[in-house]
């Protein structure tokens, strides 16, 4: 029986990538990168700041890589205030309260990044708990942020479907031993489930996934 929805935030609640990558875009061609979507996917998307400037820029001091992270999603901030719920978000969130579930938002996203697109996306109000890897040991990959957002929920994996669009969101979720459906909106629906989703839709319109959750 499942009792709680686990949502990541960034490509999964909303397309934020083509953001996040206009923004890289623009700070690592100060550091004589140049980048593409291709290298955008395979490097960057889904990890955490800390670990993306430790692998391009590992030139950087801790507190360098910290200031040009601090940088970097202020200027995403900047971009960002037009931002659009993914197709079907509304649909989910209400059918969700109609079966009474709980939700939860798992993410890797800087903490004012979260307050700031949770309140462009009218979603604030949305979420039982939001587990942020800042606050903990370990961001996604590893399987501790779900395995933190179950535990708050007072819930077991067994009663948890996971959403998440990214390579390492899916490597956490199924790492937790959550059900995880991949949302294909950065990675093709192939790719998400070889890492390990057991369904991939393009978004939360997607009929086959409305068959699942009504069996729910």
């Amino acid at each position: 029986m499942i009792s709680a929805l686990l949502f990541d935030l960034d490509g999964t609640l909303c397309n934020t990538d083509p953001t996040h990558f206009e923004t890289w875009v623009q700070l690592l061609r100060d550091y004589g990168m140049e980048i593409d979507e291709v290298f955008y996917r395979a490097r960057i998307t889904g990890r955490l700041n800390e670990a993306i400037i430790q692998d391009l820029l590992p030139q950087l001091s801790p507190s360098e890589g910290k200031q040009l992270a601090d940088e970097k999603e202020a200027c995403f901030r900047k971009l960002a205030s037009k931002l659009e719920p993914l197709a079907g978000v509304s649909n989910i969130l209400a059918w969700s309260e109609e079966q009474e579930l709980l939700r939860s938002l798992v993410t890797n996203a800087p903490p004012k990044n979260v307050e700031f697109m949770l309140q462009v996306l009218g979603l604030t109000e949305m979420f039982e708990s939001v587990i942020l890897a800042e606050n903990l040991p370990a961001g996604k990959p590893d399987p501790l942020p779900y395995r933190m957002a179950l535990e708050g929920l007072g819930i077991s994996a067994s009663e948890a479907i996971a959403f998440e669009d990214s390579p390492s969101g899916i490597r956490s979720a199924v790492g937790a031993g959550i059900y995880t459906i991949g949302i294909a909106s950065t990675q093709s629906p192939q790719h998400l489930k070889d890492l390990g989703a057991s369904m991939a839709v393009p978004d939360f319109t997607d009929p086959e996934l409305w068959k699942l959750l009504e069996t729910i």
